[in-house]
């Protein structure tokens, strides 16, 4: 099950790409509502464990380091995670390196769903909520680009979008070798990395500093979605 909602919510995301992207508002709009969804799943589910953990007083850095490891990734990336390859120009990012980022991104968030005790547990969950903005976007660059054929692009394309889909399905499988008391620095990590992409989706400024209802409504709307399953989740 966890397997098969991984890589759905990777393909889902790209075909809505792939005939939709022209629709930059509602990338958007997907984006700033997975952000709220990830950040309350990281304050309220993944933090907690991390803390209550035996070694949680000494996880902090790692949280650290995966801010930092985001930050590095989006050097390869562009910051696809956020949305921003409108910004950068579509053909400064190196297909190689998007593929890159985006795989070991997706694979170390992969890692700790082998220690995971419930199918549906909100950390999976919010995976597959993040998976489906940034699909939608890679769909929408990879089978929209200006001045390549269909033809063209067509086996690369398919190649990352592949890669992507089982990445933390691969990171899941890696994740069964690990020692389980090492799920915390691996949660630890993961949630430095949610925390980054949520933020800076979420406070990012907004044009004129005019205040963005619909944004607003967005966060609110996600945070409370993640609320809901967070109130019903039994631990």
């Amino acid at each position: 099950m966890t397997f098969i909602l991984l890589i759905l919510s990777v393909i889902t995301g790209v075909l809505l790409g792939k005939y939709f992207g022209k629709k930059e508002k509602l990338a958007k709009n997907l984006l700033v509502l997975s952000a709220g969804f990830l950040i309350t799943i990281c304050l309220n589910e993944v933090f907690p464990q991390v803390y209550t953990s035996s070694e949680g007083s000494n996880l902090g850095i790692f949280v650290i380091a995966g801010v930092l490891l985001q930050m590095i990734l989006e050097a390869l990336t562009k910051g696809f995670e956020h949305g921003h390859f409108h910004h950068h120009g579509e053909h400064n990012i190196l297909p190689v390196a998007l593929m890159v980022g985006l795989f070991i991104h997706a694979f170390i968030e992969g890692i700790p769903l082998a220690n995971e005790e419930h199918e549906l547990s909100p950390y999976l969950l919010g995976i597959v909520f993040h998976n489906l903005p940034i699909s939608f976007i890679l769909g929408a660059f990879l089978f929209n680009r200006k001045g390549e054929s269909k033809s063209s692009s067509s086996y690369p394309s398919l190649l990352i979008v592949a890669l992507f889909a089982l990445a933390s399905p691969m990171g899941m499988l890696l994740g069964n070798y690990f020692n389980p008391n090492l799920q915390p620095y691996f949660l630890a990590i993961v949630g430095g990395i949610f925390l980054h992409i949520s933020s800076v989706i979420i406070f990012e400024s907004n044009k004129n500093h005019n205040i963005d209802w619909v944004k607003i409504g967005l966060v609110v709307l996600g945070v409370s979605l993640a609320l809901f399953m967070h109130l019903f989740h039994h631990h």
